[in-house]
C-alpha cells in the first residue's frame, strides 16, 4: 500500500486477497492505527506467489527494502523473530529475536508467523545444511546423522563448499530464486561435462528441492512424508528418492514389470521404467521382481548414475528375500522394504515380524501412493501388450 507520494507505507500477505483488502476498509473496524493507515491509502500493488512460505519470505524481504511506516506501527510491541546468519569461518543460521543486532551478521525478517518461518528454515536446511553449534563438538552431533548439518567441525566439508550453501540459503531469504536456480544449474551441467555425475545428481535433487519449497504448500509437505518414513524404517537419511517396483502378469502370461520413480513425494516420470521379463517362465512374481532390480540397478552401475534413497517392492517376504539377494549380487548397498497389499505390512531385511505403521500416518500413505502408481504403470503396460496381442491374432 502506497500513500500520495508514492512511498511504500505498507506491505502484507495474504491468501485471499479480495478479504484482506476488503477487511480495512469495513466500518465495524475499531483500530484508531488501521484508521490512519487506510486516510493515508492512496494505491495499492501486489505480487502474486505460488505459496505461503514464498509469501512469507517476500513479506520479510519487501520490509526490510521499503521500511513501511505502519508495519512498524501496527505490531503491537510484539518482538517478532529474524533469521540470523553469523559472521564466522563457518557462519551459523538460526531463528533469533534479538535485542540488538551482531555486527558482521546478517538478518532477514522480521517474520509475522514465526511457525511458517520455522518450517520454512526447517525445509532449506534440508536442502543445505548448515551448522548451529556455538562451539564444535569433538565428536559429529545427530544433526550430521539426520543429514542437517555438513559436520565442518570434523573437516567433512571445505570452507568454501560450505559458504556456498550459505550464499544459496541467502539467496532464498532475499527472494532472489532466479539467481538461485541459474547457479544451481550452472554447477550441475559443469560437474556432468567433469563426468561426476553423483554431484551433478545431488546438486539436480537440490534444483527440485528448491522448486517444492516455491511451489504450493502440499508439496512442501512432502518433505516431512519422506522425514517421518526415515524414522519410521531406520534408515540412514531422508528417502528423497524412492523407486518402485511391481509385476503384472496373468498366469504367467505377458509377464511385464514396472518401475516408478518419485523425488519428494512427487512422481518423476521421466524416470519411470518398463520392462518384458525375459528370464522366468510361468508364474515366479519372486524371480521377476529380483530380474527386473537387476536390470535396473545393473543398469545404473554401468552409467555411473546415483542410487535411489530407497527401493520398494510391492509384495510380501518372498519378493523382499529374492530382491535382497539380487542387490547382495550386485554389490549395491541400497536401503529396501516391501509392501504387502492384503494387510498393508511392510517387511524390512532382516526382521522376521511385519513393521506395522499407523494407517493415517504420512509414511504409510506417502508408500502407498508410490506402490499404487507403480501397480497402475505395471497393469496399463500388460494391457497394452495384450492388446496388441489380441489385435495380431485377429489380422
Amino acid at each position: 500500500m502506497a500513500n500520495a507520494r508514492k512511498r511504500v507505507i505498507y506491505v502484507g500477505k495474504a491468501v485471499s486477497l479480495k478479504k484482506r483488502v476488503a477487511s480495512y476498509f469495513r466500518g465495524s473496524r475499531r483500530d484508531a492505527r488501521l484508521d490512519d493507515l487506510v486516510r493515508e491509502i492512496r494505491d495499492f500493488s501486489f505480487i502474486p506467489t505460488a505459496s505461503e512460505a514464498e509469501a512469507l519470505i517476500l513479506e520479510a524481504h519487501l520490509i526490510k527494502k521499503y521500511d513501511p511506516k505502519y508495519n512498524i506501527l501496527l505490531r503491537d510491541d510484539k518482538s517478532f523473530p529474524y533469521i540470523e546468519i553469523t559472521k564466522e569461518k563457518f557462519p551459523r543460521v538460526a531463528l533469533v529475536r534479538p535485542r540488538e543486532k551482531k555486527k558482521g551478521a546478517f538478518y532477514y525478517g522480521p517474520y509475522v508467523n514465526p511457525r511458517l518461518i520455522r518450517e520454512a528454515l526447517a525445509l532449506i536446511r534440508r536442502i543445505f545444511p548448515f551448522c548451529t553449534c556455538r562451539r564444535f563438538p569433538k565428536t559429529p552431533c545427530l544433526d550430521v546423522h539426520l543429514g542437517l548439518c555438513p559436520a565442518p567441525c570434523v573437516g567433512h566439508i571445505s570452507e568454501k563448499e560450505y559458504k556456498k550453501n550459505i550464499r544459496h540459503i541467502r539467496q532464498i531469504l532475499e527472494g532472489r530464486k532466479d539467481v538461485l536456480y541459474k547457479n544451481l544449474t550452472r554447477e550441475m551441467e559443469a560437474l556432468a561435462r567433469k563426468r561426476e555425475y553423483e554431484k551433478a545428481a545431488r546438486v539436480r535433487d537440490q534444483i527440485q528441492a528448491v522448486t517444492a519449497l516455491y511451489s504450493s504448500t502440499p508439496h512442501v509437505n512432502h518433505f516431512k512424508e519422506t522425514e517421518q518414513l526415515q524414522h519410521a524404517l531406520g534408515l540412514p537419511k531422508r528417502p528423497a528418492r524412492i523407486e518402485a517396483f511391481d509385476i503384472s502378469n496373468i498366469m504367467g502370461y505377458q509377464s511385464v514389470g514396472s518401475m516408478v520413480s518419485f523425488l519428494n513425494g512427487r512422481p518423476d516420470k521421466s524416470r519411470y521404467r518398463r520392462f518384458k521379463i525375459k528370464t522366468v517362465a510361468g508364474i515366479d512374481d519372486c524371480r521377476m521382481i529380483a530380474e527386473i532390480i537387476r536390470r535396473r540397478v545393473g543398469r545404473l552401475q554401468r552409467e555411473g548414475a546415483s542410487f535411489p534413497d530407497l527401493i520398494l517392492v510391492d509384495g510380501g517376504k518372498g519378493q523382499l528375500a529374492a530382491s535382497v539377494e539380487e542387490l547382495k549380487l550386485l554389490e549395491a548397498d541400497i536401503p529396501i522394504m516391501a509392501l504387502a497389499k492384503r494387510e498393508e505390512e511392510v517387511f524390512l531385511p532382516g526382521k522376521r515380524k511385519a513393521v506395522r505403521l499407523p494407517r493415517e500416518s504420512l509414511a504409510m500413505r506417502l508408500i502407498q501412493r508410490i506402490r499404487d502408481e507403480a501397480h497402475r504403470f505395471a497393469i496399463t503396460y500388460h494391457r497394452k501388450l495384450r492388446m496388441k496381442d489380441v489385435y495380431r491374432k485377429k489380422t
